[in-house]
């Protein structure tokens, strides 16, 4: 079972999930991390920004790849995955540019794009920490429902409700790009920490049944129940609608008090 941390909001969300991966780079310098776009992981970054400029850190060795990147949006527009992944990762961490990749939306041999980004994973050494969100139909990186719960990474078409909850990032709806290219629900399932963060009342329907629901294409965030090593870290709406949340309180608060007594041991 994921490890489900529920928190007062975004912000305390934020801080936890930064302490996470700042574990994660100080033990391994050459940490592969896995980054998602939308305003859902904005409080982790800016947590993360925040302790690394405290921290005595060389993050030369650090990798990342984004999960996913709109399909014909030029790297330079402002609301391709690329420049979003350097506003809001790449230069507040003081990361690598070069060592931070977005999927090719773009260019000739576009049906390459996917097995191209598969193999950079795989000579990565794979991701360390996949970092995610869910939408609001359950869909996970821009695998919407229905994808085959192997996939790997491809183009996809974007559904009318993924393309309306993205509007808000474009002047109109019309912009909104129409497909995508992402990583597959495999894909994420080969890296070795997944790290899903839910806020808001309009998740709670879909965390529920991710997390406490069968594992089903239908809600392809329901991946995340076969994966060895997750950590869910939502806010009281997001929560609203687990029926174990009493059970995941303890189990958390009984987590921090060992790892205090390890401390303070």
């Amino acid at each position: 079972m994921a490890e489900i941390i529920i928190v007062r909001d975004n912000i305390e969300a934020g801080n936890i999930a930064a302490s996470i991966l700042l574990k994660q780079i100080t033990a391994v310098p050459d940490t592969v991390l896995g980054l998602a776009t939308g305003s859902t992981p904005l409080s982790t970054y800016a947590a993360l920004s925040r302790s690394l400029r405290h921290a005595d850190l060389d993050l030369s060795c650090v990798r990342g790849f984004a999960l996913d990147e709109y399909l014909g949006v030029p790297p330079q527009h402002p609301e391709s995955y690329r420049s979003v992944i350097s506003r809001e990762v790449v230069e507040p961490m003081g990361l690598d540019p070069n060592r931070v990749f977005t999927p090719r939306g773009t260019g000739s041999n576009i049906e390459e794009a996917g097995n191209e980004y598969e193999e950079m994973i795989t000579a990565a050494g794979g991701i360390d920490v996949q970092i995610l969100g869910i939408g609001s139909n359950g869909h996970i990186a821009f695998n919407e429902p229905g994808s085959s719960l192997a996939s790997r990474t491809r183009i996809k078409a974007l559904t009318a409700q993924t393309r309306s909850d993205n509007a808000r990032f474009f002047d109109s709806l019309d912009e909104v790009p129409t497909h995508c290219i992402t990583q597959g629900l495999g894909t994420i399932q080969e890296a070795r920490h997944l790290l899903l963060l839910a806020f808001g009342a309009n998740k709670s329907r879909a965390l529920a049944a991710a997390v406490e629901g069968p594992v089903s294409a239908t809600i392809p965030g329901s991946i995340i129940q076969l994966h060895p090593h997750v950590t869910v870290i939502v806010d009281e709406e997001a929560a609203a609608e687990l029926t174990g949340s009493e059970y995941y309180r303890q189990a958390s608060q009984a987590a921090a008090g060992i790892a205090l007594s390890g401390v303070l041991a």
